[in-house]
């Protein structure tokens, strides 16, 4: 089956499906993985070293797993279904969005303990003391900075080394979200999973205010701004990625992300990204869903132009055109 062909039925299966929920998935078996070998790395007090051999492990098993499934669909066809099936995983485009109607809903109903709880299993902020508008603000951060991590990133990555290459930026995202943390347990242990992160989304998080621009402007919404705040507040972020993408939505939607937030009990101020144009609404999580579902095709058929120009196939493509085109104008002629 054509590599292409295998990228756009994986990405339609996560818009139809989201995250398989009664089957296994391949993340939970890398986070056993990583719990495994965290127990017999970690020592007494979790060193660098330690972390760094445990990236080394998990990221070299699932590329070298990968690369051999990959070997085993040129014998057997079942193997290519499991290809696709583990394609399919890696996107969040659909569990995003389900994640973030869920909140609205319960927000409208005006069940803010309730939101408060769901909100809290898709953030690591504290959620007991949020407010209507802290609530929204918080979804719609969620969900912006996550379009780079559950959408660009993993077809950036499937584009440019298929599903190897691919579930390996997964292996290191797992590592990052289960030990990339700065408390006391892993600011040394999980010093370079968050560091190796940083860097597998350097180039994802870049683009993604291009592609959030371009959908801005398909959508009618302010992409002039979008591109604007982008370039402007994009490194307003503690984090050398998230305030890409965050950024660029925040500008397409007139909203101001950042400010007061609490983690593990201790408030922090945000730097802001974006100008306060107008109060945040609760449908501008709709809106916010909307555009992440635009973006994600933008993003996906920009990639399969550059893989077709990259692969010669658009010159191809272009002479079949004119030859049908040319075919048909000398029958009418004639």
């Amino acid at each position: 089956m054509n590599f292409l062909v295998k990228i756009w039925i994986s990405f339609i299966l996560d818009l139809i499906f989201g995250d398989p929920e009664k089957i296994i998935h391949p993340v939970q078996i890398i986070g056993k993985m990583i719990t495994f070998l965290e127990k017999r790395l970690y020592g007494k007090k979790g060193s660098f070293t330690g972390g760094a051999i445990l990236n080394i492990l998990v990221v070299a098993s699932t590329f070298f797993a990968m690369y051999f499934l990959v070997k085993l669909t040129k014998i057997n066809k079942v193997f290519e279904i499991i290809e696709i099936y583990l394609m399919y995983t890696v996107f969040s485009v659909k569990s995003l969005a389900r994640e973030g109607k869920r909140v609205y809903r319960i927000v409208k109903l005006g069940n803010l303990k309730v939101a408060r709880e769901k909100l809290s299993y898709l953030v690591s902020r504290d959620t007991e003391k949020m407010d209507k508008l802290m609530i929204i603000r918080s979804t719609m951060e969620t969900i912006s900075e996550n379009m780079v991590d559950g959408v660009i990133a993993p077809m950036f990555y499937m584009f440019l080394g298929g599903l190897p290459l691919v579930m390996t930026y997964k292996a290191i995202n797992t590592l990052d979200s289960m030990v990339g943390y700065k408390n006391e347990r892993y600011a040394r242990f999980g010093m370079f999973s968050a560091k190796l992160d940083d860097v597998a989304n350097f180039i994802p998080a870049r683009i993604s205010g291009i592609f959030i621009t371009m959908a801005s402007y398909i959508l009618r919404y302010n992409y002039k701004n979008a591109w604007k705040i982008f370039k402007r507040d994009r490194k307003n972020h503690v984090s050398p990625n998230s305030g890409h993408s965050e950024s660029a939505v925040a500008g397409a939607l007139g909203v101001q992300f950042g400010g007061k937030v609490s983690y593990f009990g201790k408030e922090l101020e945000k730097p802001t990204i974006g100008d306060k144009i107008k109060e945040f609404r609760l449908e501008d999580i709709k809106k916010n869903i909307l555009l992440m579902y635009v973006t994600s095709f933008v993003a996906i058929f920009c990639f399969s132009i550059m893989h077709l120009i990259i692969n010669g196939m658009f010159n191809g493509v272009l002479n079949s055109i004119a030859y049908f085109v040319t075919y048909f104008f000398v029958n009418m002629l004639l």
